[in-house]
């Protein structure tokens, strides 16, 4: 990396050298700078939102708790709670506080985040397009495999934000929740460009 030209700017914005001790802190920032990781990325509100809408907190209890269901598409596993969330533990009789179910989400929005981040190897992608892509992977946990991940690497975010539209059946059918949920996903996606 040249630092010259980061020197001579800040030179002329104090309108004045440096002493060596500057030198050395300047150089030292820059250093820790490029070499410090990449903070994750993180969902936005909006990505959030989105999720929130198409999971629902559903099988809400007469005590306020909310109750575990089965997959719509299979009606069995996965067993479903919360805001969507899946996984051990999970099953008939599960039952939540709205705590833990908005704990769950925060817990499973970060570590899809963070494998949309990783699927998306260094791409250069817009908020809005990460977004639609988290709320994807949240539901399918496709990302690593799907068409649109490579589609979205190789710049072609026409045809990537087309392939939300594959991604609509559960149990081997076409779920209409899917259908709606991708095109708005797709529309999301595509308001990036």
């Amino acid at each position: 990396m040249q630092r010259k030209p980061i020197f001579d700017t800040v030179r002329r914005l104090l309108g004045r050298g440096f002493r060596r001790a500057e030198v050395a802190a300047i150089d030292a920032a820059i250093d820790a700078a490029l070499t410090a990781p990449d903070p994750a990325r993180a969902v936005s509100r909006a990505g959030r939102d989105l999720v929130r809408r198409w999971e629902g907190c559903a099988r809400r209890r007469g005590d306020g708790t909310v109750e575990a269901y089965p997959d719509p598409g299979t009606g069995g596993e996965p067993w479903t709670i919360g805001w969507g969330s899946t996984g051990g533990g999970i099953g008939p009789g599960t039952v939540w506080t709205q705590a833990q179910c908005d704990a769950r989400l925060d817990a499973d929005l970060a570590r899809a985040a963070a494998q949309v981040d990783a699927a998306l190897a260094g791409a250069p992608t817009m908020q809005a397009q990460f977004d639609a892509l988290v709320s994807f992977h949240y539901n399918t946990g496709a990302i690593a495999h799907a068409a649109l991940t490579r589609l979205h690497r190789a710049g072609n975010h026409a045809a990537a934000a087309r392939e939300f539209g594959r991604w609509i059946h559960a149990g081997g059918r076409v779920m209409p929740g899917l259908v709606r949920r991708r095109a708005e996903e797709a529309a999301l996606y595509a308001s990036a460009q």
